[in-house]
């Protein structure tokens, strides 16, 4: 649903851009891009940035921070794996199931760019 709903600012932003209504297009253009990036869609976050451009802005960059990737509750089981904890401790403290902590874990890594819990000990997760 969140995509379908940043994708829907990003087909209106264009057309607003088109339209000639620049500073209403940057409005929606700047929330489908950070919607975009924040999901890791980077061929439609790319696309809002472009129009972004053809309307005067500079879209930002993402912060270089990887534990801004996060949710807060993707954090808090990050640092938590990363203490060494097993998915069984984990789901036990948080009253989830280990197969919940593992769908957790696999959006981390996606969102990281990692591939093991031993990489999580590497990144400062703050």
């Amino acid at each position: 649903m969140a995509s379908d709903t940043a994708r829907a600012h990003l087909v209106y932003g264009e057309w607003l851009r088109r339209e000639g209504r620049r500073q209403e297009a940057r409005k929606s253009l700047r929330t489908a891009h950070q919607l975009l990036s924040g999901m890791g869609v980077e061929a439609f976050a790319e696309r809002a940035a472009r129009e972004l451009r053809a309307t005067g802005e500079h879209p930002r960059k993402r912060t270089t921070q990887p534990a801004h990737a996060l949710t807060s509750h993707e954090l808090h089981i990050a640092r938590l794996v990363a203490t060494g904890a097993t998915s069984r401790e984990i789901g036990a403290q948080l009253f989830l199931s280990p197969r919940t902590i593992e769908a957790h874990l696999r959006s981390i890594f996606r969102k990281l760019g990692i591939t093991s819990r031993r990489q999580l000990k590497e990144l400062p997760l703050r």
